[in-house]
């Protein structure tokens, strides 16, 4: 049987979108629901959120079986969080799929992972792709559709083939004063006529610059949280910012208004074109059809 390795994130909501696609077949949805949860309790964990129930290497050991590959896999990264406390992520797992063995395996930076040549195909966040590889013009990027005729060929060989519908959106957030300051909604058009600072993630920097357009940025300054602030907390001081929101109750507890969503966040499959091979188009066209159903696990 042809075995097909896919990178996928280590942890997050990137794979658990992956994760949750293929739990849509029944056969899988036990397996699935079990990493899910593993890495979920993990991550926990590390936050100081739960306090673990045997050491690290006890809970590896019980969540992997080395001696059955349609099990998953973990491993340990140190995390970045103060004291470098290691964290349980996922690792491996092989599941025949439509007389494909579909190997999903974990990396940091599945995109990073495609362009250098290591996967054909490979799951990670849009955001990402913004952030390195599209180009940057007057007029914005809205949708995910249109990332494409941003890469540059030269570039890189990468391109998304489609989304997972994981979708929360980097939203416009202001307070009420800065959007009364001019006649238009918190929106493209209210930033095309504003003047001043806009807060932001460090992080999304080129990410905004592609979805506003360079022609709107022209007259504003980027602003950004001091360490260890809560961003919300940051736009409500500046004024007006741009940052993720899923019902963007935070923000509103911060007395900051919703505005325009400027993109969609979402978990993207990606493709290296120079890499496709046996197996690979009927791998991609599993993830990208309409009907999940079409996941047809043996």
């Amino acid at each position: 049987m042809t075995t097909i390795s896919v990178a996928v994130p280590r942890k997050g909501r990137p794979l658990e979108a992956v994760l949750e696609r293929l739990a849509t077949t029944a056969a899988f949805t036990e397996i699935a629901d079990d990493v899910i949860s593993t890495l979920r309790y993990e991550k926990a964990i590390t936050k100081d959120d739960a306090t673990p129930d045997a050491p690290v290497y006890d809970r590896l050991a019980a969540y992997s079986d080395l001696d059955d590959p349609t099990r998953p896999e973990y491993t340990l990264l140190r995390d970045d969080r103060e004291g470098m406390p290691r964290r349980v992520v996922f690792d491996s797992l092989t599941v025949p799929v439509d007389g494909i063995d579909l190997r999903l395996v974990g990396r940091e930076e599945p995109f990073r992972s495609l362009r250098k040549h290591e996967f054909a195909l490979g799951f990670d966040s849009a955001d990402l792709v913004l952030e390195e590889v599209v180009q940057l013009r007057d007029d914005p990027l809205t949708e995910i559709a249109a990332i494409n005729e941003r890469i540059d060929p030269v570039d890189t060989d990468v391109r998304v083939v489609t989304g997972m519908g994981d979708t929360v959106y980097h939203t416009l957030l202001g307070t009420p004063a800065v959007r009364k300051s001019l006649p238009h909604d918190l929106s493209r058009e209210f930033l095309s006529a504003y003047e001043g600072d806009l807060c932001i993630s460090p992080r999304y920097e080129r990410l905004v610059e592609a979805v506003i357009g360079t022609d709107a940025l022209r007259d504003i300054e980027f602003v950004y949280p001091e360490n260890g602030r809560e961003e919300e907390a940051a736009i409500a001081e500046a004024g007006l910012g741009v940052y993720l929101t899923v019902t963007g109750s935070t923000a509103r507890d911060h007395g900051l208004e919703l505005g325009e969503q400027l993109f969609p966040s979402e978990t993207v499959l990606l493709e290296n074109r120079s890499e496709v091979g046996d197996g690979v188009d009927r791998v991609t066209e599993l993830f990208a059809a309409p009907d999940e159903s079409v996941l047809a696990l043996q």
